[in-house]
């Protein structure tokens, strides 16, 4: 595969990703939900940090971690210009391409969303507003798919988490998440393939 395809691939999920976001930043109110099946809604939430809301604590915590995103992006664009030069298989360029694109896409976010949306909890967010919710490095990341497939309690039989309301799948996510999963499961599913043995 080459570069331009890769860069190609990475613009087009780049821009996918930041036109939902901004679209449901400003005809979402945060936690306001569309629901187009049972099983599938649109769910505006803003994570402050990584999947499932888990963030580092501390003052600092929340530039830490975009600090060191900037720097895995950094790690993997040498990794995926390297596999390219060295002419390495499709499933190992295009699986490097989407987690770029799905890294930078959240770290858009956590770099820019602070300094040019207002908040979201009362009222739709405005772009570029005069009065931002945040400071730079501090953004929320936008997400909003939301898979409810199955949702109630769980048997009184099962140990430890017999009677517990529980809910599959009940993350929350966006087209950047997507981008990251998908790039890792062809890493695991296509090992073979993306990582062929010569000689």
């Amino acid at each position: 595969m080459s570069l331009r395809k890769a860069y190609f691939l990475i613009f087009l999920v780049l821009i996918v990703d930041q036109l939902s976001k901004i679209y449901v930043k400003t005809n979402f109110i945060l936690g306001e939900e569309v629901v187009i099946f049972d099983w599938f809604r649109i769910h505006f939430i803003e994570n402050e940090g990584m999947a499932w809301g888990t963030k580092i604590p501390g003052e600092y915590g929340k530039l830490i971690l975009t600090v060191f995103r900037i720097v895995a992006v950094f790690g993997i664009g040498w990794w995926l210009s390297d596999s390219i030069k060295k002419r390495h298989s499709t499933y190992l360029v295009v699986a490097i391409a989407l987690i770029f694109a799905g890294a930078a896409g959240n770290i858009i976010d956590s770099v820019f969303y602070g300094v040019i949306f207002d908040d979201s909890t009362h009222n739709l967010a405005t772009l570029f507003s005069p009065a931002p919710y945040g400071t730079w490095f501090h953004g929320l990341v936008v997400d909003m798919f939301y898979f409810p497939i199955w949702e109630g309690n769980l048997p009184e039989w099962l140990p430890m988490v017999g009677g517990k309301h529980f809910a599959f799948f009940n993350a929350i996510f966006n087209v950047a998440d997507v981008a990251i999963s998908t790039g890792v499961g062809i890493l695991l599913v296509f090992n073979k393939r993306a990582f062929p043995k010569h000689g």
